[in-house]
């Protein structure tokens, strides 16, 4: 009997080593796909300095005539005021005490191509010439867009953010340094004076990932078509992911965008881009089926898929807004306002297909109908207070949340009072 029971014990202490190596073994594969993800997110060019540095020979105005390149370079200043950012943690304790101190020459080309020499500069990766004398090529990576700094050690300068919106980054600015943009002329069917205006009116924080698939530069009113650089974090369990989000998931616009807007080596797939009446540049360039080999993007995707959804919203900071309003905006939130019958808790977005028509929500379709689905996503609002430079809504049409709540409640005809408006702000800073 009891060797029996000795047996039975110790097959059971056998079985959960097993089981319990095995929750090892998968956690420790799960960390390595994070530490994978977030290296791509962060590092990973793609491939696409065949394209930014080979093609637009952005590297050369950045580096200048003094140091092989053309026109007078770009120093770190210039860099700072079209919203690149640097990684504090990529730089040596002295240059971070310099720069503290106030110490480093903000107007020198020198220090600017030393930043990207340490891989300091967010999203932009330099390649150097045999022997380090100058660049040879340059490419950005996903977090150019997607990420920011804390400005913990200066303006511009500190902890990185993944996840994050750069709302500061001028992305029509810094295209427009390149010496050669007759790429864009190429695929757009216009010529360099268009490209360059519809660059411009970008302006900080926004992009435009559907130029390059219809042509449409400006909206019917002149302004600019392009949309608000949008956050990463906070997706996992979000069904659709961009301002019109019938385009598809995360893997989807990760390839996308990846592949057509970054310019990456890779493979991209959507039939529905072969529509010459709806996307006649994207139809005629066959950005429909874009091959590369090797492909340098679609192993990548699941590591990266995995960081992204790891991103978690972050907290607003202490004193940011005020507890009691935003506890009764919750109520309201859920009862009279009626905001929870689309932003559903804790997702605060639906569960399922989470889009609606222009007229549900009260706007014009002009961005809605440059997508598959003609409809307009139910956007997250955890974390909104962190991407709230530019306003809200896809093109930032509202400057502040009060705008958008005075919006809803009239669209709706709620009846809200001004105080109740107020807490409902309140409550939406809260998330």
């Amino acid at each position: 009997m009891h060797t029996r029971f000795g047996v039975w014990v110790a097959r059971l202490g056998f079985g959960l080593c097993c089981l319990f190596a095995s929750v090892g073994a998968a956690h420790d594969v799960e960390r390595e796909q994070l530490r994978e993800g977030q290296r791509i997110f962060r590092f990973d060019t793609f491939g696409d300095e065949v394209f930014w540095g080979d093609a637009l020979r952005l590297h050369e105005a950045i580096e200048g005539a003094a140091f092989g390149g053309v026109g007078d370079g770009l120093t770190p200043r210039q860099a700072l005021a079209v919203g690149l950012k640097v990684d504090a943690a990529a730089l040596p304790k002295r240059l971070r005490r310099e720069l503290a101190r106030g110490k480093v020459d903000l107007d020198d080309v020198g220090v600017t191509l030393a930043l990207l020499r340490l891989d300091a500069v967010v999203g932009v990766k330099a390649f150097q010439q045999p022997g380090g004398a100058g660049l040879r090529s340059i490419g950005i990576q996903c977090a150019l867009c997607h990420s920011t700094v804390d400005d913990s050690l200066a303006p511009g300068v500190g902890r990185r953010l993944d996840g994050w919106a750069n709302r500061d980054l001028n992305v029509g600015a810094v295209i427009s340094l390149a010496p050669n943009l007759q790429p864009f002329v190429d695929l757009l069917g216009v010529d360099e004076a268009t490209v360059r205006r519809v660059l411009a009116a970008w302006g900080p924080g926004k992009f435009d990932a559907l130029l390059s698939l219809d042509g449409k530069g400006f909206r019917p009113d002149d302004e600019t078509a392009a949309t608000l650089i949008p956050p990463a974090f906070g997706l996992a369990g979000v069904n659709l992911h961009t301002w019109t989000g019938a385009w598809g998931g995360i893997p989807y616009w990760n390839a996308f965008v990846a592949v057509l807007e970054m310019h990456g080596q890779g493979t991209f797939e959507d039939a529905r881009l072969n529509d010459p009446a709806r996307f006649p540049v994207a139809a005629r360039a066959g950005l429909y089926s874009v091959r590369h080999e090797p492909d340098l993007v679609t192993p990548k995707l699941p590591a990266l898929h995995a960081y992204q959804l790891s991103l978690e919203p972050p907290s607003p900071p202490r004193g940011s807004f005020d507890a009691a309003a935003a506890s009764r905006g919750k109520a309201l939130f859920s009862g009279t306002a009626e905001c929870s019958g689309c932003h559903v808790p804790p997702l605060y977005t639906e569960p399922g297909w989470n889009l609606h028509t222009p007229e549900a929500i009260g706007i014009d379709s002009f961005q809605a109908d440059r997508s598959p689905d003609g409809r307009y996503r139910t956007a997250p609002l955890r974390g909104l207070w962190s991407h709230a430079k530019g306003g809200f809504y896809h093109d930032g049409r509202f400057a502040t949340l009060l705008d958008v709540v005075a919006h809803y409640d009239a669209n709706f005809s709620l009846g809200l009072s001004a105080a109740e408006m107020n807490d409902l702000v309140e409550f939406l800073k809260s998330l």
